[in-house]
């Protein structure tokens, strides 16, 4: 695969100033250098403009809501303006609503917590385990991975033509994996659920960061994130989209602010008034500071440009890419083949390494942050990896199960934040890993491969 050249090159933009561009770290070689964090997939660091923001607000920090004094009403105005941003930048129709939660898994269980009696769920193997398991408690049937978009649509379809036909019911879907990268066909699926019945919504933790999300555009009925994968610091979320399973389900936590009103009864009990908008969820004294976090880094890239913003990410996936191809023994793992499209997110395996080896000798030799495991998607990534697991390294995989031999891959990500260095730098890192091996010795504490001190490089 060749990488994209002229208008794909570093002129595209510069990358956006991230917190800790200039933070070096120790080599166990010797000296330090520079760290590339390309983990972003977990936690994107946070827009220098977005800590900028909360440091300029953070003197005037006031509480929320039904305080008469001034610093109160200026926080109150400015937690209700970071919903309507977060409404803009999603594209959120007349009615919908934006719920601030402290997470996009915190967002997903709420939209569980509020599904009605009888709803039947259907969600792909695929999906992270945000996204997989907070419909426990409801009717639930797990789709298997499709090989294509064309099929995930196709599967989705059959699956809820054999449901009854009546009754709520509900579609889960990731925007983007956590582990591929790849783009899934939502405008597709959302048609397919709405075809027959049912709503569907969006995990966008792994696709808002890299592409423009509109809930109108894509029909969503929902959409979740986190502020922690959309440059901000972490804390905060959340869920946007339809009003009416919210505003008559039981409120996710009961308190204050969730009630409007509550009064004793003759029974010697209370009888309470809940809120119907979006307050009914977020009881308790709010996280203003994540949620005008979140505003302020939607803000940056809306600023930014995602035109731009992708086309770069383009450039650097392309990078990542050739790079690996010129290695052998890498296979980067994949459901929809090498023409998917993908966000900057990429997980490989190295025949003869253990991953969470490979992983550490990434940090502890170059400075460079990955991300290695099975990524909170345990059935993917062992579809993705087939049934025979990797042969047992030095190093075991992270949480392996008793007996249990290393079934885990090595994830790259990266974004708006991410220098050509960085990228560069990982691709000679793994040609030279491969080639002449770790040149330090390493050993397995409590579940994760680290640099052995106590013994001489290798």
């Amino acid at each position: 695969m060749s990488v994209p050249t002229a208008a794909a090159d570093q002129s595209l933009c510069a990358p956006l100033p991230v917190l800790g561009r200039d933070v070096t770290v120790p080599l166990v070689t010797g000296g330090e250098v520079a760290y590339a964090a390309l983990d972003y997939a977990a936690s994107a660091p946070a827009l220098q403009r977005v800590w900028d923001d909360v440091a300029a607000y953070a003197p005037y920090y006031g509480s929320v809501h039904r305080g008469a004094g001034y610093l109160s009403q200026l926080s109150t105005d400015l937690f209700e303006n970071a919903r309507r941003t977060v409404a803009e930048f999603l594209g959120c129709r007349e009615g919908d609503q934006v719920v601030f939660t402290r997470s996009t898994t915190d967002s997903l269980n709420l939209l569980a917590a509020a599904l009605p009696a009888g709803c039947q769920v259907f969600v792909f193997e695929t999906e992270h385990h945000a996204s997989l398991l907070p419909w426990r408690h409801a009717d639930v049937t797990y789709l298997d991975a499709p090989s294509s978009p064309a099929q995930a649509v196709r599967t989705l379809e059959r699956a809820l033509a054999a449901r009854a036909p009546h009754g709520p019911a509900l579609v889960c879907v990731t925007g983007a994996s956590n582990v591929t990268g790849e783009l899934w066909p939502v405008r597709e699926l959302a048609a397919a659920a709405h075809a027959h019945g049912a709503r569907i919504v969006l995990d966008a933790a792994q696709l808002a960061p890299h592409h423009p999300v509109s809930v109108a555009d894509l029909d969503v009925d929902w959409v979740a994130f986190s502020g922690h994968k959309l440059y901000a610091p972490f804390g905060a979320g959340v869920l946007a989209g339809r009003a009416d399973w919210l505003a008559v389900a039981e409120p996710y936590l009961a308190g204050g602010g969730a009630s409007r009103k509550v009064s004793r009864r003759d029974d010697g009990g209370v009888h309470v008034e809940w809120h119907d908008s979006a307050a009914r969820h977020e009881a308790g004294s709010p996280n203003v500071i994540g949620a005008y976090a979140i505003a302020s880094a939607c803000k940056a890239l809306t600023e930014a440009g995602f035109e731009t913003l992708v086309a770069r990410e383009r450039y650097l996936i392309g990078k990542v890419r050739e790079g690996l191809a010129a290695v052998p023994e890498v296979r980067v793992l994949s459901l929809f083949g090498d023409d998917a499209a993908r966000v900057g997110v990429l997980s490989f395996v190295v025949d003869g390494w253990n991953s969470s080896h490979f992983a550490a000798a990434l940090s502890a030799e170059y400075g460079i942050g990955v991300r290695d495991g099975l990524f909170c998607a345990h059935p993917l990534v062992r579809t993705l990896l087939g049934s025979d697991p990797q042969s047992q390294g030095e190093c075991g995989a992270p949480e392996a199960a008793p007996g249990e031999k290393s079934l885990n891959a090595i994830r790259v990500s990266f974004g708006a934040g991410t220098p050509d260095e960085h990228v560069e730098r990982f691709v000679t890192a793994v040609t030279e890993l491969v080639r002449d091996g770790a040149r330090w010795n390493y050993r397995t504490e409590e579940g994760r491969c680290v640099p052995d001190t106590s013994t001489a490089a290798a």
